[in-house]
């Protein structure tokens, strides 16, 4: 244990008072500025937010094997990744780190119970309401320590699970080291204000709000409205006229006025409302879903969407993308091992520290067969293999033509006696 654990210890007081949200209290809460659920439906609804997680998750969670040490170094290793191996599978860890990964990306938080080393599921999304956080206070500090709860909603309970039962994934905020994280999209659902000057909306609300009027724009352009003066027409007749055209579809409405020229005769016209094309914004927008798309953290939505995106370009940003995700999966890697492996190997009746169960991701790695260790193995004395196993090694793995069917043992004469 380190001095500063050790000092912070010191001070703490023999037991901790759950729910106090006074600032005078030894407990405080931490709460998501953005409710989980609500970061998820921008996931669900987004296409380049959906898109982008997707890929993100996938790089983050591969497909995973799992080593130990060797039989030299503590005998019943092979039994202990065994008893692992089984867990993984009765729990189906793949599948739920798959889960978790798209949340954490996404959302920043994934919470997954645990009632004993076998059981282990995950929690809704939004079934975490606080998170309590021990407060070490001394002298004039306050000081976030340790986590000493979940409180649960009204609609799961509303009690509080001990740390010791939660699995909380995270992406860290420097902000609150013991609280929710903040992931992917927290960014693009906050808006901005600094030093009290005006709100910048959310750059998907943004993004949204653009969307939406495009379908209009294109129904303005298909059929503008159109001003009709009729000269002479009443305004009962007027009114028959508007009636009419407000129960017709909305492109390209028509209105209708009793107008007269200058002289007090009648002029007949048609008058399309044009939309003025001076007013361009492409700048604007282009720079908006620039930023969004910086918030999404992955070439995938530029490399489908904008001309000029080379194949170089994507590899180069790919290359920046592992930079973020490594730490993420060794983060990952570590944790299962402690939290997961570690308890099912002690739990089986094992050594866990000897036997060093590990997450590895990826595939395993197949020794290369070389054709002198086939060699070797096959005049060794006694062989290692038998003629048979040899010849069909020789043909499967190094691509040796054998076709005499009456082999001879590798080393053996050809002449008799």
């Amino acid at each position: 244990m380190s001095e500063f654990v050790k000092k912070i210890r010191e001070v703490l007081s023999p037991a901790f008072r759950s729910g106090v949200t006074s600032p005078e209290g030894q407990t405080a809460y931490d709460t998501a500025e953005i409710p989980l659920a609500d970061v998820w439906e921008l996931y669900k609804r987004d296409t380049a937010c959906g898109s982008s997680v997707d890929l993100l998750a996938a790089s983050v969670k591969k497909r995973f094997y799992t080593t130990c040490a060797t039989e030299d170094k503590y005998s019943n290793a092979k039994k202990a990744k065994d008893a692992v191996d089984d867990f993984n599978k009765v729990v189906n860890l793949d599948r739920l780190l798959w889960q978790m990964s798209k949340r954490l990306v996404a959302c920043g938080n994934d919470f997954w119970a645990k009632l004993s080393p076998e059981q282990v599921f995950r929690l809704p999304l939004n079934a975490v309401e606080k998170i309590e956080v021990a407060i070490v206070e001394a002298e004039s500090a306050r000081i976030p320590f340790e986590v000493t709860g979940y409180k649960l909603r009204a609609s799961y309970g509303g009690g509080v699970l001990e740390p010791e039962k939660v699995i909380h994934w995270k992406l860290d905020d420097d902000d609150s080291p013991f609280g929710f994280g903040v992931g992917l999209l927290q960014r693009l659902l906050h808006t901005l204000t600094i030093k009290g000057t005006e709100k910048r909306p959310a750059y998907a609300a943004m993004k949204a709000k653009i969307e939406a009027i495009m379908p209009g724009i294109f129904e303005k352009y298909a059929g503008p409205d159109v001003l009709a003066n009729v000269p002479g027409a009443t305004d009962e007749t007027i009114k028959k006229f508007e009636k009419a055209i407000k129960e017709r579809k909305k492109e390209g409405t028509w209105l209708f006025y009793n107008g007269k020229d200058k002289n007090g005769g009648p002029n007949v016209s048609i008058n399309p409302v044009q939309i003025d094309p001076r007013a361009r914004f492409d700048g604007y927008i282009e720079h908006m879903v620039n930023q969004f798309y910086l918030g999404c953290e992955t070439p995938l939505p530029r490399l489908f969407s904008t001309p000029g995106f080379t194949e170089a370009s994507s590899k180069a940003a790919l290359e920046l993308q592992d930079m973020l995700i490594d730490p993420v999966q060794l983060d990952i890697k570590r944790r299962v091992e402690m939290v997961l492996f570690d308890p099912v190997v002690v739990r089986a009746g094992f050594d866990a520290v000897k036997a060093a169960v590990r997450l590895n991701w990826g595939n395993p790695k197949t020794p290369e067969l070389k054709a002198s260790d086939l060699l070797a193995a096959a005049t060794a004395t006694p062989p290692l293999i038998r003629p048979e196993e040899f010849r069909k090694n020789a043909i499967k793995i190094l691509g040796w033509e054998l076709w005499d069917e009456n082999p001879q043992q590798p080393g053996q004469s050809s002449s008799g006696g």
